[in-house]
C-alpha cells in the first residue's frame, strides 16, 4: 500500500496521472451516411461552427447551408436548412427553412438557437420549444439601424456571432461593414462596438467606433467586457477595452507565413480564464493568446496541412483549414476541421 501510495505521488509531481495526456478524437464527419447515421459516420459539408444546446445536443453549423445535431444516441439529425443556399421560412419550423452560407451559431440560456445568416446579412432565431425559426436581427444588405432594435438594422456579411459569459450581449462580426457590432438580448437594441467602415490598421489606444479595421472576421467578448477582434486578411487579433479603445494584440504582416504570426485566422472564443483560442486557419493549428502572460502559444495542431493525428496528442494533429473553435462548459476543446469535413474533440 505505501508502495502504492508513493507511486502516485511521484506520478502527481511529474504529472503522469491517469487522464493527465490529452487526445484528440473524431466527433462528426469523416464518412457518407446521411441524417440518422451515426455522427462519425456521417457526411459533413465544410462544418464552420459547433455547440452545445441548452438540452446536451451538439450543434453544428455547415457553410453547405444546413445546421445539424448530434443527439444523445450520437446520430446526426439535420435541424434547419436543406443544403441549398435561399432565405425562406420565416414562421415556419426550421427543418423547411433556407439560409445562405452559415458560418456560426451561438445558444443563448434560454436555449435559443441563433444562426449568422451570412449571405442573407441576419441573424436567424429557432426557438428550441417550437422549432419555429424567425429573424432575429438584419433586414436587407447595407449599414444602418445603430441605436436602435436589431430587427431593423443593416448588416454586410455576418461571419460570427457570439454570445459573452453572462449571455446578456451578442457580439456580430459585420465583416463587409468593416465593422463589430454589440446587441443587448434585453432590450434588442443594437449598437458599435468598433470599425468606422474604412480600411486600415488602428492606432493603439485610439477610440475603437472612430478607428479604421481591415476585415474583422471574428469577435468575442470576455468575462470582463473586453472585446477581442480577429481580422483575416489582417491576420492580426485586437482587443477593445471597456472604455471603448483598441490595440493591438497580436499584429499582421502581410507575409504572414512563419509559426509565429496568424495567418487567415477565422474564428475564435475565450476560455475561462479569459484567455483566447484561436483558428489559425490558414497555418492548420489551433492557438492561445495567454492574456496574463501577453503571448501566443500553440495548443493543437502541427501547421502541416493533412488528416492524420487523430487517436493521438493535439500537437501531433494535422488540420486542413479548421474554421470553428468552441469551449464547452468543461472547458473541453472542439474544433471544426472545415476543409477535412469533420469535427474533433480535444480530451482530457
Amino acid at each position: 500500500m505505501r508502495y502504492v501510495l508513493g507511486l502516485a505521488m511521484i506520478m502527481i509531481a511529474m504529472g503522469l496521472t491517469a487522464g493527465a495526456a490529452e487526445r484528440v478524437v473524431l466527433v462528426a464527419g469523416g464518412g457518407n451516411g446521411g441524417d440518422g447515421s451515426p455522427a462519425v459516420e456521417a457526411k459533413l459539408l465544410s462544418p464552420f461552427g459547433v455547440e452545445h444546446d441548452t438540452q446536451g445536443r451538439l450543434l453544428i453549423v455547415e457553410f453547405s447551408s444546413r445546421l445539424r445535431s448530434i443527439d444523445r444516441q450520437g446520430k446526426l439529425i439535420s435541424i434547419a436548412g436543406d443544403g441549398s443556399k435561399g432565405d425562406a421560412g420565416d414562421g415556419g419550423p426550421a427543418a423547411r427553412a433556407k439560409v445562405n452560407s452559415p458560418h456560426a451559431i451561438a445558444v443563448g440560456a434560454d436555449g435559443v438557437i441563433y444562426i449568422a445568416d451570412t449571405l442573407n446579412h441576419k441573424i436567424k432565431r429557432i426557438d428550441p420549444k417550437t422549432g419555429v425559426i424567425t429573424t432575429f436581427a438584419g433586414t436587407t444588405k447595407g449599414f444602418g439601424g445603430d441605436g436602435g432594435p436589431a430587427a431593423e438594422a443593416q448588416f454586410s456579411g455576418i461571419y460570427c456571432i457570439s454570445l459573452n459569459p453572462a449571455k446578456d450581449k451578442m457580439v456580430v462580426t459585420d465583416l463587409d461593414n468593416r465593422r463589430v457590432r454589440v446587441i443587448d438580448m434585453m432590450s434588442g437594441i443594437v449598437g458599435g462596438a468598433s470599425g468606422n467602415g474604412e480600411r486600415g490598421v488602428p492606432k493603439d489606444g485610439a477610440e475603437a467606433t472612430r478607428s479604421p479595421l481591415v476585415d474583422p472576421r471574428a469577435a468575442t467578448m470576455d468575462s470582463k467586457g473586453n472585446v477581442y477582434v480577429l481580422e483575416r486578411g489582417g491576420n492580426a487579433l485586437r482587443v477593445v477595452d471597456s472604455a471603448g479603445h483598441i490595440r493591438t494584440l497580436i499584429a499582421g504582416p502581410k507575409d504572414a507565413k512563419g509559426p509565429k504570426t496568424l495567418s487567415g485566422p477565422k474564428h475564435l472564443c475565450v476560455d475561462r480564464e479569459d484567455n483566447v483560442i484561436i483558428a489559425d486557419t490558414d497555418n492548420h493549428r489551433i492557438v492561445k493568446w495567454l492574456a496574463a502572460e501577453g503571448k501566443m502559444v500553440v495548443i493543437a495542431g502541427t501547421g502541416v496541412k493533412g488528416t492524420g493525428g487523430v487517436g493521438g496528442p493535439p500537437e501531433q494533429l494535422q488540420l486542413n483549414q479548421p474554421h470553428g473553435v468552441y469551449l464547452d462548459a468543461d472547458g473541453v476543446l472542439y474544433i471544426c476541421d472545415s476543409m477535412n469535413n469533420r469535427v474533433l474533440r480535444v480530451e482530457k
